[in-house]
């Protein structure tokens, strides 16, 4: 009896035995989980500080030395163009134009003398066209002395903002001294710089260099509510920086922009049919990106993969996988190159609406 007793009890711990090893061999192999990269057209949306500045920004400077005598605009005002805006005190350019005007009438009078008596060959044909020369020297010097008074009076070349007032009236003012500064902000031009991978991307990318809409991000964080569009790019390379300048051009209605401002531009770059991995799927080493690749024999490969572009939660590959490729999601951490595993395959249609959750 005793030992039919001990017959069961070693059977009972062979069976128990078996249990446990075979329970070590399960827990030596994880199942984890694995998807597939999947192709999809795509937008990538980048972004590029950027400075705004008027389609038109200039200086107004005197063109004479005197007193101010009057100042016509206030700062901040929308000046129409032709407005008067400054006047310089002309009492001296206006004798200055007296003066001329009177020197010229006694060179025309010379001059017809000289006429008359040229008709009748008392004086020769050369001292005619001598008193020609004078007459119109003296027309001449009274055209400048016009233009002197007319520079006392300093209109607006186009319509615009007038921005500081830099001078008072009843200042002296020498030639070239700064008055104001005017805008027209009808339409922007915004200027942004782009690398020079960006740049090649963009090429490639895109049909046409001009036209290519654009977004405004202003630095409140909002989106301008006008459309913008790239109309030129520079010929050259910053050597120091690496960058090509781009300019977009935006249409502000309603002065909303002004000169100096800066913000965000929002480029959208097509990918068509791109090869989309989750970013949780990959690891770096050494600044390069590798993914675990699962093998025929449920082998996990490391393989380096080089990213094109990055989405939420998601890359676009550039290189390095294929659409057939298993790709593994979960345990990057917990698996070793070449170590077996059992697969749990979760669809990528499954995957992506998980993303956002696995972020949070």
């Amino acid at each position: 009896m005793i030992k039919q007793h001990l017959i069961v009890i070693g059977l009972l711990g062979a069976l128990l035995s078996a249990c446990h090893q075979e329970e070590a061999h399960e827990e030596a192999t994880p199942k984890l989980e694995v998807t597939t990269p999947w192709r999809k057209d795509t937008m990538i949306t980048k972004e590029y500080v950027c400075q705004i500045h008027a389609i038109q920004h200039i200086e107004l400077r005197a063109l004479e030395r005197g007193y101010l005598q009057d100042v016509f605009a206030g700062e901040g005002q929308v000046i129409k163009q032709g407005q008067p805006m400054f006047k310089i005190m002309p009492n001296v350019y206006q004798v200055d134009l007296l003066k001329a005007q009177a020197e010229a009438k006694t060179v025309q009078i010379e001059y017809e003398n000289t006429k008359a008596l040229a008709e009748k060959n008392i004086v020769s044909p050369n001292e005619l066209a001598l008193g020609k020369a004078k007459l119109d020297k003296a027309n001449a010097e009274v055209q400048l002395a016009q233009t002197h008074l007319n520079f006392t009076n300093i209109n607006a070349p186009f319509t615009g903002i007038m921005d500081h007032l830099l001078v008072r009236k009843g200042s002296l003012l020498d030639e070239g001294d700064l008055l104001t500064t005017l805008s027209d902000n009808s339409r922007m031009w915004v200027y942004f710089n782009v690398p020079e991978a960006e740049y090649l991307d963009f090429k490639i990318h895109q049909k046409q260099e001009k036209g290519v809409p654009v977004k405004l991000r202003m630095a409140n964080g909002a989106l301008f509510d006008q459309a913008g569009a790239i109309e030129t790019i520079e010929g050259d390379f910053d050597n120091k920086t690496g960058n090509i300048e781009f300019r977009a051009d935006f249409p502000n209605p309603h002065s909303l922009l002004r000169h100096g401002e800066t913000g965000t531009i929002l480029l959208e770059v097509p990918y068509p049919n791109a090869l989309l991995i989750p970013q949780k799927a990959t690891f770096e080493v050494l600044d390069k990106t590798f993914v675990y690749v699962v093998n025929k024999d449920h082998k996990v490969e490391q393989r380096m993969i080089q990213i094109a572009a990055e989405q939420p939660h998601l890359f676009i590959v550039k290189s390095g996988l294929k659409d057939s490729d298993t790709v593994l999601l979960e345990g990057l951490r917990r698996v070793k190159n070449g170590q077996k595993i059992n697969l749990d395959y979760k669809a990528p249609e499954k995957v992506i609406p998980e993303l956002e959750l696995y972020a949070e």
